[in-house]
C-alpha cells in the first residue's frame, strides 16, 4: 500500500475544479446584481464593480474608454438606472451618470475582475477571461503614473454613478529611511 507524502505534488485533475469554482463565485456577483435589478439596493448595500474595458463585447462611451482604456471601477448606489442582467448573453447593462450625463454600459460577465459590497465587507476577485495580459519590455522601464491627491478625510463620498479612483485608498508601501 503506497502512502502519499505531504511533499508530493497532487496529480493533475481530469475535472476542471478551478473553472467550476470561478464560475460559482462569479455567479454570487451575478445573483447580487439580479437581486438589485429586481428589488433595488437593500439598506446601506452598494457595489463596487471593476471590469476590463478592453474585454471583447464591453461597451462603454468613448470618453470613458479613452480615460480608462484597460479597466474601470463603477459604483452602484444612488444614481444608476435600468440595471439589466442577461444570463443568456452573459452580460449586464446599466445606465450611470458621468458629469450629469447618462451613459449606458454593457459588460460581459467575463470582463468582471472585482465585486465588492463595502457595507458588509464582502468582496470577490476574478481572473480575466478573453483578454490577453499586457506584455512589458524589460529593457524599457514603465513610466509611473502621476500620483493623485488624496481626498480630504472629511469629504463626503462622491455621488453614485461617477468613476472613482481607488488609488487614494490603496495602501502605500513604507518608504525606506
Amino acid at each position: 500500500m503506497a502512502r502519499m507524502s505531504d511533499d508530493a505534488a497532487p496529480p493533475d485533475s481530469l475535472l476542471p475544479y478551478d473553472v467550476w469554482a470561478e464560475e460559482a463565485l462569479r455567479d454570487v456577483a451575478i445573483r447580487a446584481l439580479e437581486s438589485v435589478a429586481a428589488n433595488g439596493l437593500p439598506g446601506e448595500h452598494h457595489f463596487y464593480l471593476t471590469f476590463r474595458t478592453d474585454h471583447p463585447g464591453t461597451t462603454v462611451p468613448g470618453h470613458l474608454k479613452a480615460r480608462y482604456p484597460d479597466e474601470i471601477t463603477i459604483v452602484l448606489q444612488h444614481q444608476f438606472e435600468d440595471l439589466r442582467i442577461d444570463r443568456e448573453a452573459q452580460r449586464f447593462e446599466v445606465t450611470l451618470y458621468f458629469g450629469g450625463v447618462p451613459s449606458r454600459l454593457s459588460v460581459p460577465f467575463g470582463a468582471l475582475t472585482m465585486f465588492h459590497d463595502p457595507h458588509v465587507r464582502f468582496g470577490l476577485r476574478f481572473p480575466v477571461t478573453g483578454v490577453e495580459p499586457p506584455t512589458f519590455d524589460d529593457a524599457t522601464p514603465a513610466e509611473e503614473p502621476a500620483a493623485e491627491e488624496a481626498p480630504p478625510a472629511e469629504a463626503a463620498p462622491p455621488p453614485q454613478g461617477q468613476v472613482v479612483s481607488l488609488d487614494a485608498f490603496r495602501r502605500k508601501p513604507a518608504k525606506e529611511v
